[in-house]
């Protein structure tokens, strides 16, 4: 079973789930690596929860459960950290601060406002939120280098009615970020939680990861973004098969923030 590298937890301010619970399903399925990649948003809008990750908290029940469970799964420490331009300086002190062995980068917010709140479509419309979000993840991934992969990035998708956008109106956009991500060295996330929510597909969509590969982009990550045990690895079998159909042969893993190739 191919290692996931999106994994959320009790110390997600949208999940319950217990670490041991996410480690446990994990080697249930035959994993022999995990890593635990918890929510860090900085300045979210308001919303449901809250999305500040109590790093130290995190990091110290991981290094517990990293002996715990030595002979069983490896398991390594991650974030998935929110990119936004306006608090740069509190993510660098983050990243300074403390050690992990992968960052995910991730853009769920644009003007102010979340994709997945209705409000987000009923004030901008389909084809403008799609623009406005896909500017808003240029804008970081240029301003950003400090992360490993970019996460889930045609994440609204989810969240719109349709379920569905044209992707040659956004072309421009996606193909200057998949060519900023090429241009330093960052894995692009392929994320198969969009199976979870009837998509279909992973995200970010199949044309994009064609066009990633056409473009010379090699490095991808593979994540579930599992928020309950059940979600851990959802549809890896047909993204393997999705991955090898767009002329990939190798998955990228980190550890200590150093990129590992692994044969598909």
């Amino acid at each position: 079973m191919l290692p996931d590298f999106h994994v959320h937890t009790e110390f997600s301010g949208d999940s319950q789930t217990p670490v041991t619970a996410q480690i446990e399903r994990a080697i249930e399925l035959g994993m022999e690596t995990i890593c635990i990649t918890d929510h860090h948003d900085i300045d979210a809008p308001e919303g449901d929860c809250c999305f500040l990750l109590d790093i130290p908290a995190q990091q110290k029940r991981l290094a517990e459960l990293k002996e715990i469970y030595a002979d069983r799964i490896e398991i390594l420490t991650g974030i998935e950290l929110g990119l936004q331009s306006h608090v740069k300086d509190e993510i660098d002190e983050v990243l300074n601060t403390y050690e992990f062995d992968f960052v995910l980068g991730s853009c769920h917010y644009a003007r102010g406002m979340d994709p997945y709140q209705p409000a987000y479509f009923d004030q901008l419309g389909h084809d403008e939120g799609y623009r406005v979000f896909f500017e808003a993840t240029l804008q970081r991934v240029k301003q950003f280098d400090d992360f490993d992969s970019l996460s889930h990035l045609d994440y609204l998708v989810r969240y719109e009615k349709t379920q569905h956008y044209d992707y040659t109106l956004v072309r421009d956009l996606i193909d200057e970020i998949l060519q900023v991500l090429i241009m330093k060295n960052k894995a692009l996330e392929v994320n198969s939680g969009g199976f979870k929510y009837g998509l279909n597909q992973p995200n970010p969509r199949l044309e994009i990861l064609k066009r990633y590969r056409e473009l010379g982009g090699h490095r991808i990550t593979l994540g579930s973004d599992a928020h309950k045990p059940e979600q851990l690895g959802i549809g890896f079998e047909e993204t393997k098969r999705l991955l090898k159909s767009c002329g990939y042969d190798t998955l990228t893993i980190f550890k200590k923030r150093t990129p590992i190739e692994l044969p598909l």
